[in-house]
């Protein structure tokens, strides 16, 4: 079977192949690492309303820098804080470091500190 039955068969069945020749590189993210495929070659094919992309190149790995620190506690509790002691984010978490992530402690020593 030649490429032109194949379209043809596809065609038939719904399905379109479309070739994405602009395309240079992908890059699929990752949470601990990024996937970059150079010299790509990617198809979209649409069936039932549905797009996939096959994808072939050069892939190579290349692990996430960690941009920000991972806190100990919950976005909930630096709003609270921020809220109940109308502080900035930074403070409502330095308040939460400080206080070895009791929400109830930051509150506090922030309004004490506040009020001196």
């Amino acid at each position: 079977m030649n490429s032109r039955e194949v379209k043809r068969m596809m065609a038939q069945m719904g399905i379109k192949s479309t070739e994405m020749n602009d395309v240079k590189t992908v890059i699929l993210k990752g949470t601990d690492k990024d996937y970059i495929i150079s010299d790509a070659q990617v198809t979209m094919i649409e069936a039932q309303g549905t797009k996939t992309f096959q994808v072939m190149g050069t892939m190579k790995e290349t692990k996430k820098a960690v941009s920000e620190e991972v806190l100990p506690f919950s976005e909930d509790d630096i709003k609270l804080v921020m809220e109940q002691a109308s502080v900035t984010k930074d403070k409502a978490i330095a308040a939460l470091k400080k206080a070895a992530g009791e929400p109830a402690k930051a509150i506090m020593d922030l309004i004490e500190n506040a009020g001196s």
